[in-house]
């Protein structure tokens, strides 16, 4: 099979701008991942809408359902900090603000996943 990687990345273990080879290929397949997961949300949540406030409850009680929904929020917000990472990369020029900048959405996607998957977690098991 060949490589991906250009002759000075094998010398180096370096691409173009240190990781972009990989970051595109991540971006690639989460998105990729999102396709049919976003069709299950979209579909869920016309399916909830207009029912009564258990009804989201009962439907996330269960563990394929739990499962997919934690699945779809962590692969989201992945695909999201990739995004802003590159918009990062490309429009923020100071090193302290890019680093500050990259610490904030990190801290965001970490806080925001953490809260999604523990109310699913209190949802689908207590």
């Amino acid at each position: 099979m060949r490589s991906l990687q250009t002759p000075l990345h094998r010398v180096k273990s370096l691409g173009a701008s240190h990781s972009g080879t990989g970051h595109f290929w991540r971006q690639r397949i989460t998105a990729a991942a999102l396709v049919p997961l976003s069709l299950w949300f979209a579909y869920v949540a016309i399916g909830l809408s207009g029912t009564s406030t258990s009804a989201p409850l009962q439907f996330f009680a269960h563990p394929v359902n739990a499962i997919l929904m934690a699945a779809f929020v962590i692969i989201s917000l992945y695909h999201a900090a990739l995004g802003v990472q590159v918009v990062i990369d490309d429009y923020v020029h100071s090193t302290g603000m890019k680093i500050f900048l990259f610490l904030l959405v990190r801290l965001f996607v970490i806080a925001t996943g953490s809260a999604c998957i523990i109310a699913l977690l209190r949802i689908s098991v207590f």
